[in-house]
């Protein structure tokens, strides 16, 4: 297949005749979707040589430099700088960065900028590893060519750090397992220590189908921490674009050679009736099986080999074998068979992290106006209302929404100390329909209209059973296509749900950039595009709104281009 882009491109990308935002993204996303659908073909046949050459094919692709130097130039982390403190934020900066992945003879990455970040709800802080901006993109690139054959090899019921996949999926397929009355009723919760800073680094060499000598920088880069640089002989950083690609490939394989070893060990049908499956998300896994001792005995020794060989063990402290009456921690929620029905709720240590989270945010701006806390808070809210809507929440919810109006309380007495409860319940608080003491105010708008804003209600987030993705799917899979894009349609639905005119622009438009007719994801963002500029006397009405992707935004400035409000055909 040809992966070189069209002549108008090429041109581009020697003498700079077109800026940045002109190259035509739409041929360049299909001719690396291309290439990456040939590789997971060629992974699912076992063709490995196939595999190299297609991976080296789109490793040293115009298309594939450019891809990768969008992601990185477009992602949250675009402003913040490795230990170069370069950062590519002109057209310019981004085309010379396209040429300069090209030169891979001679290549060294530069050691990663550590940052330390705290834990949610703990004192102690996690250490993140941040590259130099080419290192990035480099990593982007090769990631292009790494992730299909990641995927076509990974275990079905493995759902972190891959596409399309989320903890819901995982919560989702948990449930599925345990829920019945024949399901297992003794549990395997797996906690690996220091994974991400201990994988051996010469099993990863052997074991990833991509440029060893690549990799091997990468592994051995070292890190800078408070200005001392300090080498790494294991693990691979957190905060890389490829290190979750790793981390997943460290793992591929404990769900299926388990199973493939239960079976040798007791015969088919005997390792069926043991009940063992494997759930998985990034490091986090659990282990159901029909017995304790099973596990104890057989189970844990193979899971204690299988990590050993990666350079990895199970944590004592935190690595236990539970029966499900007694319940476990997963993700954030807590399993448990009450009388035997199966309960998934909200953990408590995930409960206590957040209002942590909250108080801070809180206890931060004592000072501030109440429209400016409650634009602050509900965003927060609604991230963790959504996050816990598929479970049993709504006790967690009414609970978590007192523990706010008592906390918020507090921050208003704070303010008046002088004045009566009565003034200050008057102030801050309202009735809106049947709920009272709403901390809610009225703020006025830029154009002059007086608007009330009032904080998000958790108990109001109604309860909505979430649909897990296959365990066969593959995103790099022809033959999936349909079923990734009403993935990705649902997945920013859900997004979108409390933003009702993004939801309406998404809708009106079939979930497409109306530039490049190509979807509009989670990943890949979006700008709200005003045809008739503000400015020019455009008004802030949908009739006058477009959503478009960012970089297909900057393309219609820079080109003068124009785009239309699409004809109204009715919903998804």
């Amino acid at each position: 297949m040809n992966t070189q882009p069209s002549t108008s491109v090429a041109s581009t990308s020697l003498d700079g005749s077109v800026s940045w935002p002109g190259l035509d993204w739409a041929t360049i996303q299909a001719s690396v979707r291309k290439t990456q659908l040939k590789i997971a073909q060629a992974t699912g046949d076992g063709n490995w040589r196939r595999v190299k050459r297609l991976q080296r094919m789109l490793t040293h692709s115009f298309h594939g430099r450019c891809l990768a130097v969008r992601r990185v130039t477009e992602n949250r982390g675009r402003k913040t700088p490795g230990v170069d403190g370069e950062t590519w934020g002109s057209p310019q900066a981004k085309l010379h960065a396209v040429k300069c992945l090209s030169k891979k003879r001679g290549y060294r990455p530069k050691p990663l900028r550590r940052i330390w970040i705290p834990k949610p709800g703990k004192q102690e802080k996690s250490p993140l590893g941040i590259p130099p901006m080419l290192d990035r993109a480099m990593q982007a690139l090769y990631l292009l060519a790494l992730e299909p054959s990641i995927e076509s090899t990974s275990d079905p019921k493995s759902y972190g750090f891959r596409p399309d996949r989320s903890t819901a999926d995982a919560m989702t397929e948990l449930h599925a397992l345990l829920s019945r009355e024949v399901s297992p009723q003794w549990i395997l919760e797996g906690d690996i220590r220091g994974f991400f800073d201990n994988i051996n680094h010469a099993w990863l060499e052997r074991n990833v189908p991509m440029d060893r000598s690549i990799l091997r920088k990468w592994l051995k880069s070292g890190v800078v921490d408070r200005g001392r640089f300090t080498a790494t002989e294991a693990g691979t950083p957190q905060g890389g674009i490829i290190s979750p690609c790793l981390a997943n490939a460290t793992l591929n394989g404990l769900e299926l050679r388990l199973k493939n070893h239960l079976a040798d060990r007791f015969g088919s049908k005997k390792a069926e009736r043991s009940k063992v499956q494997v759930v998985r998300y990034a490091d986090d896994f659990v282990i159901t099986a029909a017995s304790k001792e099973l596990l104890e005995n057989e189970v844990k020794p193979w899971v204690e080999q299988f990590l050993s060989v990666r350079g990895l063990q199970l944590s004592p402290e935190k690595t236990h074998i539970v029966h499900t009456d007694q319940g476990f921690d997963f993700l954030g929620w807590n399993f448990r068979k009450y009388d035997g029905k199966l309960l998934i709720k909200p953990s408590k240590k995930n409960v206590k992290a957040f209002y942590h989270k909250v108080k801070e945010v809180i206890d931060a701006n004592k000072m501030a106006k109440q429209e400016y806390l409650i634009r602050l808070l509900n965003p927060i809210l609604k991230g963790w209302a959504l996050y816990h809507q598929p479970v049993v929440a709504k006790q967690a919810y009414s609970r978590m929404d007192n523990l706010l109006f008592y906390a918020l309380w507090r921050w208003a007495k704070r303010r008046h100390p002088n004045k009566s409860l009565q003034w200050i319940g008057k102030k801050y608080f309202r009735t809106q329909g049947s709920r009272s003491w709403v901390f809610a105010t009225t703020m006025l708008e830029e154009n002059g209209t007086k608007k009330e804003v009032a904080l998000y209600s958790l108990a109001s987030t109604p309860i909505e059973r979430h649909r897990k993705v296959s365990g066969e799917y593959n995103p790099f899979d022809p033959s999936m296509e349909e079923m990734g894009e009403k993935l990705r349609t649902a997945q920013m639905l859900k997004k979108l749900k409390y933003r009702k005119q993004i939801l309406s622009l998404y809708q009106s438009q079939k979930g497409l950039c109306l530039m490049c007719k190509q979807p509009i994801t989670k990943e890949t963002g979006w700008h709200d595009h005003h045809i008739i500029h503000r400015t020019h006397g455009g008004r802030d009405t949908l009739d006058n709104r477009v959503l478009l992707h960012p970089i297909c935004h900057q393309q219609l400035h820079s080109r003068g281009l124009t785009v239309n409000k699409p004809a109204p055909q009715g919903a998804f």
